[in-house]
């Protein structure tokens, strides 16, 4: 470790003391004898809705090694802080094993509290995860927790509507081939001999064909799309998402913008500032021009609900929606069937890369029982991810596990394609900030002015000193167009001097 990331760390202990005695302990954990505790593997958690679950996997646990794990469910309020005081405060309370995402590492890791995993059961390798589960969980080359579930983003899509125009157009193309043969037409089925048909029918292959050829693998397709789409009454836009939320927005300029590395922990490797980032976003603002939505308007939450009334035809969603969509199915207040797709590239020249966030398990490097919480951490996130998604929602980072169903399989694929949230605490406003920078883009904001004052800002923190970056001026769209017109001019101005 550098010396000036051991002054960190000392920093960083001296204000997690001062932080519990200013705003005093981390919650209590529920009260339990001490040789009980002491004998046992606590793990601590903030999301509520893992209870039953890990709860579940720890008599499972149990029952299979023998050894007692106490679950405690904590405040997500100053996480990292409550398990610190905990941990150098009082003996008995210290949790051997917390989830925590993987942006905190870093600052788990620096203040002694994310250890080094021993992994019993060898899982934790590329043999079992993607890459980007390893890099994750991966600080300064080592192996500091194990990959537990994650979150991205893909494009969401009314399958119905697809559907319909899918059957449209090739009813369309039958009439009118019908029409130029003398009215009837003979359509092919695999499981009988060909027979004459009216020119209303269509087979389902073709359709589910139809379909392929429809969904737009790039966003000019998704224009093109828009553009020609006879849409329902009740469609008021085709594609719609939360533009305020860089969860939804990053992978517009994220294959551009390198923020730390592969395992986006090194300060050294930070690029947000460059021509391609900059046509990347120039993209990203002339959506605004096309399909015209305040980014205020749009939250997660109202989009999915207008998604949910037929509204739109696309846009981006995160795994929850799964589980929401077919609820809602069964309720009957989603009438509609839907599909699921990794996020489109920009165009033929330009890729997308999505952001993803990975909840990871560690072992607490203050833990006195380091061999059991390493034991318990490797069977959370291996065998008892078997029934994490359907108990939790929540889609396992194992690969095996996501890849079980054909709908988690297309989050897989795009986390697998993603870049892990930064573990840096130098730059742990830059999510804030590129929202800033997004939303000022959307609103009509100079693309690389904007992109510049961010990476000023960012490189300052990053430097410890002001920071300035050359100015890169924008592409124009219309250099093309502009040098054939004076192409033109010149010929018709030598053909006037000729006559």
């Amino acid at each position: 470790m550098s010396i000036s990331k051991r002054m960190v760390s000392v920093v960083l202990c001296i204000c997690l003391v001062a932080c519990a005695v200013l705003f005093g302990k981390a919650p209590e954990a529920e009260e339990l004898p001490e040789e009980i505790v002491g004998d046992s593997v606590v793990v601590w958690y903030a999301d509520e809705n893992m209870t039953d679950y890990i709860s579940a996997m720890a008599v499972a646990f149990h029952e299979e090694y023998d050894i007692r794990v106490i679950p405690q469910l904590q405040s997500g309020l100053e996480y990292v802080e409550s398990i610190y005081d905990a941990s150098v405060t009082d003996e008995t309370a210290t949790p051997d094993v917390f989830i925590i995402s993987n942006e905190a590492l870093e600052k788990a890791y620096l203040t002694g509290l994310a250890d080094v995993i021993s992994d019993p059961d060898s899982v934790v390798n590329t043999e079992h995860f993607p890459q980007t589960a390893i890099n994750a969980v991966t600080y300064e080359n080592k192996l500091v927790g194990y990959p537990y579930y994650f979150e991205t983003s893909v494009l969401l899509y009314n399958r119905s509507y697809i559907y319909e125009m899918a059957k449209n157009q090739l009813l369309a193309e039958t009439t009118d081939e019908s029409a130029a043969g003398g009215g009837e037409v003979t359509v092919s089925d695999e499981t009988s001999t060909e027979e004459t048909s009216t020119a209303e029918e269509v087979t389902e292959e073709d359709i589910e064909a139809r379909i392929v050829e429809l969904i737009p693998q790039t966003f000019e397709e998704l224009l093109a799309f828009a553009n020609e789409y006879d849409a329902p009454a009740a469609v008021d836009g085709v594609f719609k998402w939360d533009v305020s939320d860089i969860f939804y927005n990053y992978f517009f300029a994220g294959n551009y913008m390198n923020v730390g590395g592969p395992c986006s922990d090194t300060p050294e490797e930070v690029d947000i500032y460059n021509l391609d980032a900059i046509k990347a976003m120039q993209i990203y603002q002339s959506l605004n021009q096309f399909f015209s939505f305040e980014a205020n308007d749009m939250k997660y939450a109202s989009v999915i609900e207008e998604f949910m009334a037929g509204k739109m035809v696309y846009t981006t969603a995160t795994s929850d929606i799964i589980k929401t969509l077919d609820a809602a199915k069964e309720e009957g207040t989603f009438a509609f069937d839907y599909g699921l797709m990794e996020i489109p590239d920009l165009n033929e020249e330009l890729q997308t890369k999505n952001l993803s966030v990975t909840n990871t398990v560690v072992v607490n490097g203050f833990s006195d029982g380091k061999e059991d919480a390493n034991k318990f951490a490797s069977y959370l996130t291996s065998k008892a991810a078997e029934s994490l998604y359907e108990k939790t929602g929540k889609i396992p980072a194992l690969t095996k596990e996501a890849c079980k169903d054909e709908r988690t399989a297309v989050f897989y694929r795009e986390y697998e394609n993603s870049v892990p949230a930064p573990k840096m605490m130098v730059t742990s406003n830059l999510w804030v900030q590129l929202e800033v920078t997004f939303t000022e883009v959307w609103n009509g904001a100079g693309v690389s002015r904007s992109l510049q004052n961010l990476s000023e800002m960012i490189m300052s923190q990053i430097n410890g000193a002001d920071y300035e970056e050359e100015f890169i001026e924008e592409p124009k769209e219309e250099e093309e167009t502009v040098e054939y017109l004076d192409e033109e001019a010149e010929r018709e101005a030598a053909l006037q001097e000729e006559e």
